[in-house]
């Protein structure tokens, strides 16, 4: 989901880089790694599915605001895309994982 660009194929140093260059302190990376990384999987599990889909989200809309704000056609889609993700999350957020999940959540 990482919404940098680059991604981490250009390494870590390069990713790093990318951010630094666009305002973001490159010190948050890990945090960046750990969020994306663990949130899926907390996702994928239904581990605390509801904040770890709002905490996904809000992710979401920072990085698209952050990163793909620009004029061009390709950021804008982009900025779209970013926005998608966070109101799928929502719907985790809203609903929950279900029964067949870490959080077991039943919808009577």
């Amino acid at each position: 989901m990482t919404g940098f660009g680059c991604g981490l194929g250009a390494g870590y140093a390069g990713m790093q880089g990318y951010i630094a260059s666009m305002g973001v302190p490159g010190g948050l990376l890990p945090l960046v790694i750990v969020l994306e990384l663990g949130g899926g999987i907390a996702l994928l599990l239904g581990f605390q599915t509801r904040l770890v889909a709002l905490l996904l989200a809000g992710f979401c809309i920072v990085t698209g605001l952050i990163f793909h704000t620009g004029a061009d056609q390709m950021q804008q889609i982009m900025l779209m895309k970013y926005f998608t993700m966070a109101g799928g999350l929502l719907a985790f957020t809203l609903f929950g994982a279900g029964r067949l999940s870490l959080d077991g959540e039943s919808r009577a």
